[in-house]
């Protein structure tokens, strides 16, 4: 198909204010992506949109397997809780509620 461009599983995009760390997910828009590389404001970088990841997650709540996680830009951690934070997949293993690492397949939502 001559209008295919890529399959989108990882995305070239601008480094925001502050730059972006390998590793330490951002948001950009409504694009939630974990960086390939590091990358100072202004820089292109690839950053994975899909794929399974182990990530900063809110410490004051267990997960269980399959539930939805939510991208909280203020605190720049994963979470359960919904509010005004933004649908970024969901939890592949179960998280007890001390642990600062939780794995989650990212999963682009509109």
């Amino acid at each position: 198909m001559k209008n295919f461009v890529q399959p989108g599983n990882s995305l070239d995009l601008i480094a925001p204010s502050g730059g972006v760390v390998a590793g330490a997910p951002v948001k950009i828009g409504l694009i939630i992506a974990v960086p390939a590389i590091a990358a100072a404001v202004g820089a292109t970088f690839a950053g994975h949109v899909t794929g399974v990841f182990d990530v900063a997650a809110a410490t004051s709540q267990a997960w269980t397997q399959g539930a939805l996680v939510y991208w909280d830009d203020t605190a720049k951690n994963f979470t359960t809780t919904a509010g005004s934070n933004q649908k970024a997949g969901y939890a592949v293993d179960a998280k007890l509620a001390a642990a600062a690492v939780g794995r989650v397949r990212l999963q682009p939502t509109i």
